[in-house]
């Protein structure tokens, strides 16, 4: 005979969890029906640091700017332009397509001059962002581990080549959660120009954390999101309906499986019925007055283009997107250097720095961190009339929220090939993004298959507190 006690123990049990379940429902239930709260985060009012920056936009120039044409003036190598390069600083070391090639060192095409209180060098190419280099941060002492592009990208994204891991976006969303639950905490914007390499969605993956905190891709062309709005002959009511049954079934399955991954779908549903009204208004910039459109260069408001993905970065976190990456495909210069990286820096120069003004003027650059580079440099040796693929040292910019302006942090040496003087990683860039949202990177990890996880990788990364206001 069982004993009553324990049927009544299993059943209270089972009830309680069932119970749980039920009430996590009904809280997302409550917010359809009108209740605004984002997504929380782990760290959600127990931050390990104050704040300087709320939210993180990341110009990432797809395909590896040259350093040489941009922003790390290079007087010694000029003067030896046209002859072998020195065997000295290569031996030993790792070429992309040069390997076994005769090396001839190549000059910048470009002319450098200096700029603001700061007299940082720049090259005559970025005349925008050289008016507002005093709220920059150049690092010129930048390396990385990975010398192609699709590896590059996915280490400067996720600290790590293994496939799987989160994206930098996600682990910040997963970290400080959401300031809006009408738009994804994470979105990824694409722009194409010339020399572009194709970019995999796996940069913005949650990889192993929960799939809520994936980044969203938003089109260039037609609809900003796919599927997002309803079937013809669907109205928004009967949709609403659709949504809270499929909602319900949700619930009732959360309840016996109890996995966190039903929970994420819930919210995504959720997410993308207000996304059927809140995305329309995002994209459209009907109400961009022209003063605004000419600050970012924009002279057809409806026309793809990175100058447009900048303005919708502005208006993305203006609404609560906590990350918004922003690809511009057109910097791969293994040959024509001297004209495609004009070209290049003609798409993206003027709308960068207009960025960095339209937050400043709307008092939010203090609260917004800017990365600006791409997944490597460029040699300071020739490939044909180009430059090859280069890791030992590039340059990367860093402006907004916490950032002091006007220094340059780094030295690569006298020809370009590698670094001189404070050395900087990927997982530095990492801590340093981390610390500046108020999070202690060694202690933001996420247990995996019995490991805890972390960004910045296993070996202690580096704050960057030079470059810190």
């Amino acid at each position: 005979m069982n004993d009553p006690l324990s049927i009544n123990r299993r059943s209270f049990l089972d009830n309680s969890f069932a119970g749980l379940g039920g009430i996590a429902f009904a809280s997302l239930m409550q917010k359809s029906m009108g209740d605004e709260a984002p997504w929380p985060g782990v760290f959600d009012n127990a931050l390990h640091f104050a704040p300087k920056a709320k939210r993180v936009i990341h110009l990432c120039m797809a395909g590896g700017p040259s350093q040489f044409e941009s922003f790390d003036y290079k007087p010694e190598l000029q003067k030896i332009h046209g002859q072998p390069f020195p065997a000295s600083f290569t031996k030993g070391q790792q070429l992309a397509q040069l390997q076994g090639s005769k090396l001839i060192a190549r000059g910048p095409s470009t002319k450098f001059a200096q700029y603001g209180q700061s007299g940082i060098y720049v090259s005559e190419i970025f005349p925008h962002m050289a008016k507002q280099i005093d709220h920059f941060a150049v690092i010129n002492s930048m390396t990385t581990e990975q010398i192609n592009h699709d590896p590059a990208h996915a280490f400067f994204n996720s600290g790590s080549i293994v496939k799987g891991r989160p994206s930098m976006g996600s682990w910040v969303l997963y970290g400080l959660g959401a300031e809006t639950s009408n738009l994804p905490g994470y979105i990824v914007l694409m722009s194409v120009g010339g020399g572009a390499q194709p970019v995999s969605a796996r940069q913005w993956s949650s990889g192993f954390l929960p799939g809520k905190f994936q980044g969203v891709q938003f089109q260039s062309n037609g609809a900003a999101v796919h599927y997002l709005g309803n079937p013809e002959g669907i109205c928004q009511s009967t949709q609403r309906q659709v949504v809270d049954e499929v909602k319900r079934m949700n619930g009732l399955l959360a309840e016996s499986r109890r996995d966190p991954e039903i929970t994420a779908r819930i919210s995504q549903y959720e997410m993308a019925f207000r996304m059927q009204s809140s995305v329309p208004g995002l994209t459209e910039l009907a109400d961009e007055s022209k003063n605004v459109l000419d600050l970012y260069g924009i002279t057809e408001p409806n026309k793809p283009g990175y100058a447009r993905n900048c303005l919708l970065a502005r208006r993305m976190v203006e609404r609560g997107v906590r990350f918004v990456q922003l690809y511009h495909r057109a910097w791969d210069h293994h040959d024509n250097i001297e004209k495609s990286m004009p070209n290049a820096a003609r798409e993206t120069d003027q709308a960068t720095a207009g960025l960095l003004l339209d937050l400043q003027q709307r008092g939010l650059l203090d609260e917004t961190l800017i990365i600006w580079g791409g997944e490597f440099g460029r040699t300071p040796m020739g490939q044909g009339s180009g430059r090859d693929h280069h890791i030992n040292a590039f340059t990367l910019l860093m402006a907004g929220g916490g950032i002091k302006g006007g220094v340059v942090h780094g030295k690569s040496d006298e020809l370009g090939y590698g670094v001189a003087e404070n050395k900087v990683s990927v997982h530095d860039i990492h801590a340093t993004m981390l610390r500046l949202l108020g999070i202690n990177d060694s202690a933001f990890t996420y247990k995996y298959q019995g490991l805890d996880f972390k960004l910045s990788g296993v070996e202690p990364a580096r704050v960057l507190k030079e470059i810190l206001a």
